[in-house]
C-alpha cells in the first residue's frame, strides 16, 4: 500500500557518510570540552520525521579525539560501527569496538574517546524531545579523577 504521504526512505552510505546528510560540527556553542568529533543526523530532525519520537545520529571521533564529559536526564542507545575506543560510564572505563552496544542510563556521566589508529564511529539513538547536556561540577570531576582508569582519560 502506498500513498502520496509516504515518508519512508533509504539513506545510502559510502565510507561512513550518508548521501544528502550534512556533516556538522559536534556542537556549535563554541566550547572546548571536546576534540575532533563530527555528527550526521540521519533520522528524526526533519519536519517530515516528527512521528518517530527518536533521533538517530552518527558521530565520528578522529584518533585522539573525545566527546564532552556530560550527563543527561534521558537515556542513550549507542552502537559502535567502526574503530576502537573507550567510554567513561559513571565511575568506570569500558573498551568499545565495532558492533558493541552501549546503554547510557539517565544521569550517567559519560565521554567517548577514540584510542585506535582510525576513527571511532557510532550511531546514537535518543528521544527527539530531550534535555540539554549538563557538565559535571568540579566536585564530580574531582571524585571521578580518583579512579586511576578515569584519571588518565578524563578531559574537560
Amino acid at each position: 500500500m502506498t500513498s502520496d504521504d509516504d515518508r519512508s526512505k533509504v539513506l545510502h552510505a559510502r565510507d561512513f557518510r550518508w548521501e544528502a546528510v550534512p556533516v556538522r560540527e559536534y556542537k556549535s556553542e563554541g566550547t572546548t570540552t571536546f576534540r575532533d568529533i563530527t555528527r550526521q543526523t540521519l533520522i528524526g530532525e526533519g519536519e517530515d520525521e516528527r512521528a518517530p519520537g527518536f533521533v538517530t545520529r552518527y558521530f565520528e571521533i578522529q584518533p585522539g579525539g573525545y566527546s564532552t564529559l556530560e550527563y543527561h536526564a534521558h537515556p542513550h542507545s549507542v552502537v559502535v560501527l567502526r574503530g576502537g575506543g573507550q567510554v567513561i560510564l559513571g565511575d568506570r572505563v569500558e573498551p568499545v569496538h565495532p558492533h558493541d552496544v552501549v546503554y547510557i542510563a539517565p544521569h550517567t556521566v559519560h565521554q567517548f574517546h577514540a584510542t585506535g589508529d582510525g576513527p571511532l564511529g557510532f550511531l546514537c539513538i535518543v528521544d527527539r524531545e530531550r534535555d540539554r547536556p549538563t557538565l559535571p561540577d568540579d566536585d564530580e570531576v574531582e571524585r571521578l579523577s580518583r579512579y586511576p582508569d578515569i584519571a588518565t582519560r578524563l578531559r574537560r
